[in-house]
């Protein structure tokens, strides 16, 4: 795992050495990504450069060293992710006859692209990426992320500079980098608690989709960002609501034991890839079905015990520990538990803007923080459970969805209109419960609408932010898979689409990279995925409730009692942090006086909310959490930028440089 960074500029005035500068600033920024090796390439000529930072994962020679050439000299690569089918595309390639000097998947994915092409290799690579891929021959920089969006890649423009990189805090070490905040962005973090993708925090900023490939040349960079509709440019070389509509057209058709043999392989395959590495590889174990399906299979596949490590925390009734050790015993993993206090998780929280770098407001985000810092002080690697639930109906808000669906086509129509014009002139309040949250059910005209209300935080971000729009995201959609399969499926592939890249996998890649830990989830494996997906929703939802099949799954590892067992979560106690330790942090953060002077925020609306929050009024902790993490997000942008400008300075006077 590691760090990427570069910049293609239109003009080819910038020396050599300059450019080697820029992308080096941007690299060093990605520091804790990759803080065993780092490499800078440039061809003045053509105003390109790039940026690489290693975690060394594979091959720890210097043979694996980036930026890296292909073998003909054409392309030159930073790449940061790994490749899990690169032993048999490198069988592959060595049958066409190339040629390879050491035993990294990066030259594997060179020489991949040499033989078929761009956007072929890529689609034939099984993994998590981020590519950032130079075509000397064409002067074509190309862009790519891996299909589930596991690997982040951010770009923009920085004056007529094209930037990019694995984090924002990269791009804003160029100093061109200027881009203020985009309104319509931040309305978006406060309705999801994150930026979906191809949106950024930031203007003339994006995010490349997953699965997604981006072309750029100087003349493309010269129209600059007024000219780039990410939605338009960015080309899907793999999409998963193209790809679940197939499977679900093309249905599994053995029985629910066929069934659980396929998955179990399919498992055992995507673990095993996921368990090769040159350092040590372990696992979170929550003690839920996730972790636990991934844990039981690594340990099958051990020839000892393997590495597990879970998070605990003291006088939590959410509390998963015992749960976690009592299938590490019964698996016999090498367990590593810790017990975190209330002050040991509150001293993260002022880390947070940093580590993330563009606002996120998922709570859980601290203790995921923690639980990576405990396994890199033993791996290097480390497996996690993501996407079980989003792949096998595994969130209770799928059924209240459903409920909700039914209950809402049993009003005949003419009153489910006058009803939804009624929960208009209630605000938040159609968030908060009541009989505003059931008019505004009513106007709903599919699954996707339904839903909606069960996932957002503000229903009107719009009235919070002056002069924002809410851009259309997935969740906008009435039927998000467009008719195809179950109002069940439609919920999981929005999830899987919009959810799981832009919150949950963000989270575990910040809070993994900023400690140098790399993090691999076997469940998201395509081939895991798209089987899935074939199969009909009484296989993911049965009697018994979510997750059937999966279940069905650990059942041959676990004993039933450990299996059958409720759904706790991850979270974090964000109402008695706020009411308590937290109190004056948040109350300087949200002074009227200071969110009037800033004006991102309508100060007597938000003001409103923190009132009956502290009064006990209402339970506001979600709406006020995501703009307290703007708020703090903020303060570090400006101290980050301050130091960009005073390093120009220094520059530009003799007394330093980038």
């Amino acid at each position: 795992m590691c760090g990427l960074a570069g910049l293609l500029c239109p003009r080819t005035d910038i020396g050599h050495e300059h450019l080697l500068e820029l992308a080096g600033a941007m690299g060093d920024a990605l520091r804790h990504r990759g803080p065993d090796d780092d490499g800078v390439w440039a061809d003045a000529e053509h105003g390109i450069a790039l940026a690489h930072r290693r975690l060394s994962i594979l091959d720890l020679s210097p043979l694996g060293h980036q930026p890296m050439a292909s073998a003909d000299g054409r392309y030159v690569i930073a790449y940061n992710g790994e490749v899990y089918n690169f032993a048999a595309l490198r069988e592959e390639l060595l049958e066409l006859g190339h040629a390879f000097r050491g035993h990294s998947d990066t030259e594997v994915l060179l020489a991949a692209v040499v033989e078929w092409g761009v956007e072929n290799a890529v689609a034939r690579c099984n993994g998590m990426f981020a590519i950032a891929l130079w075509d000397r021959h064409e002067q074509t920089l190309w862009l790519a992320r891996d299909r589930v969006g596991k690997k982040p890649l951010y770009y923009g423009w920085a004056g007529d500079t094209l930037v990019f990189g694995s984090e924002l805090k990269a791009l804003w070490r160029h100093p061109q980098f200027d881009n203020g905040v985009d309104r319509n962005a931040l309305a978006l973090l406060l309705r999801y608690d994150y930026v979906p993708s191809p949106y950024a925090i930031h203007t003339d900023t994006f995010k490349l989709m997953p699965g997604a490939l981006l072309r750029f040349d100087a003349a493309t960079v010269a129209r600059g960002a007024a000219a780039h509709d990410p939605k338009r440019d960015q080309h899907s070389y793999w999409q998963a609501r193209d790809r679940m509509a197939a499977a679900i057209r093309h249905p599994f058709d053995g029985d629910i034991d066929a069934a659980e043999d396929r998955l179990d392989d399919l498992l055992r395959d995507a673990v095993g890839l996921r368990m090769v590495a040159d350092v040590p590889v372990g696992v979170f174990l929550s003690g839920g079905t996730d972790s636990s399906v991934v844990t039981s299979l690594m340990q099958a596949l051990s020839a000892k015990p393997v590495q597990s490590f879970t998070i605990g925390f003291e006088g939590s009734h959410h509390d998963e520990a015992p749960l976690a050790l009592e299938v590490a015993r019964h698996l016999g993993t090498a367990h590593t538990e810790l017990y975190v206090s209330g002050a040991d998780a509150l001293a993260v929280v002022p880390r947070l803007s940093a580590m993330f770098d563009e606002p996120f407001a998922d709570a859980s985000q601290v203790p995921t923080a923690l639980v990576c810092a405990l396994a890199r002080s033993q791996v290097t690697v480390a497996l996690s459970g993501d996407g079980g639930d989003e792949l096998f109906f595994g969130y209770t808000r799928y059924e209240r969805a459903l409920r909700n669906l039914r209950l809402q086509r049993r009003v005949p129509a003419p009153l489910r209109r006058w009803l939804a014009k009624s929960a208009s002139g209630h605000g938040e309040a159609s968030r908060a419960g009541g009989f505003a949250a059931f008019a505004a059910e009513m106007g709903a005209q599919g699954i996707g609408d339904v839903y909606r209300n069960r996932i957002v935080r503000w229903r009107f971000p719009q009235a919070a932010v002056p002069g924002s729009k809410l851009p259309a995201t997935m969740y906008d959609l009435a039927e998000p898979l467009g008719g195809v399969g179950t109002p069940a499926d439609a919920m999981m592939l929005a999830d899987y689409s919009v959810y799981l890249p832009d919150d949950l996998l963000c989270k575990v890649d910040r809070a993994s990279m900023a400690v140098g830990l790399e993090a691999r989830a076997p469940l998201l494996d395509t081939h895991v995925a798209e089987f899935a997906w074939s199969l009909p929703l009484q296989f993911k939802r049965g009697d018994s409730g979510s997750k059937y099949l999966l279940k069905r799954v650990l059942k041959r590892y676990l004993p039933d009692a450990m299996v059958d067992r409720g759904k706790r979560g991850f979270g974090a106690p964000v109402t008695q942090w706020l009411r308590g330790d937290l109190r004056e942090w948040a109350a300087g953060l949200l002074d009227p006086s200071r969110l009037a002077q800033e004006g991102y925020f309508d100060a007597e609306l938000v003001g409103g909310l923190w009132r009956q929050f502290l009064a006990g009024e209402r339970r506001w902790h979600t709406h006020l959490w995501n703009v307290l993490m703007f708020q703090a997000w903020q303060e570090h942008w400006k101290t980050e930028r301050n130091e960009v400008g005073r390093s120009v300075w220094m520059s530009t006077t003799g007394e330093g440089g980038l």
